[in-house]
């Protein structure tokens, strides 16, 4: 899964990786958290990336109360396509998280250790997610929310957690962005588990644990880890 993950990258750096125009100054943050706001790249019009500002946790248009998304932080590749709360985002509303890494809590003697996993050459990532827009029955103005999809890990990744973050290789950004596109086989063909080898981990304090803790510190390798 992925509860929690950063992104710090300078706007600079993020324009060059996913191709885009503008990117608006953002503050820089080690330790995303459920329910907050997080920006994510899309296109409503095919060609055209935005970058929104969205709540993490996917809400379902039809859902009476926005709890729900409490629960749906993450969705599954391999079933994106028959779940009812995904299913027709996975068609139609495809968006790209914004990250440096993601956090991963592994089960150790002493509890549960976490672990900060990044690309091997520290450019900024691109999760697969889906959003939604809903509006509370009791009226005020539609919340837009989001997931990441997630995959199996593999190799030293799946020592970790059997799970990670679906992260799109550079040429898989357009064709998920795509409004146009609505091919589960094509879709799915980019969700795939990636080669550890792009990926570095390090064990990093515990003080991420508490997502009121900020600060590059909670990346950096834990001393005698």
């Amino acid at each position: 899964m992925c509860g929690r993950y950063a992104f710090f990258s300078p706007a600079e750096a993020v324009k060059r990786t996913f191709a885009l125009d503008g990117f608006p100054v953002l503050e820089a943050r080690y330790n995303i958290a459920p329910t907050q706001t997080v920006p994510v790249l899309r296109e409503l019009q095919p060609g055209v990336r935005e970058v929104a500002l969205l709540h993490w946790g996917l809400i379902p248009s039809w859902a009476k109360d926005k709890s729900i998304g409490n629960r749906m932080i993450n969705a599954r590749a391999e079933t994106l396509s028959e779940r009812p709360a995904y299913r027709r985002a996975f068609r139609r509303r495809r968006c790209v998280v914004l990250a440096d890494g993601w956090y991963e809590w592994q089960a150790v003697t002493s509890g549960k250790q976490p672990w900060f996993i990044c690309s091997r050459d520290g450019a900024p990532l691109g999760l697969a997610g889906l959003w939604e827009s809903w509006r509370d029955p009791a009226g005020g103005e539609p919340l837009e929310s989001c997931a990441i999809v997630t995959t199996d890990a593999l190799g030293p990744l799946a020592q970790i957690h059997h799970r990670m973050p679906a992260v799109l290789p550079t040429e898989g950004v357009g064709p998920w962005l795509d409004p146009r596109l609505e091919d589960v086989a094509v879709l799915s063909a980019w969700l795939g588990p990636r080669d550890p080898a792009a990926f570095s981990a390090r064990p990093v304090s515990r003080r991420v644990n508490d997502p009121r803790n900020e600060g590059s510190d909670l990346i950096e390798e834990l001393a005698g880890g």
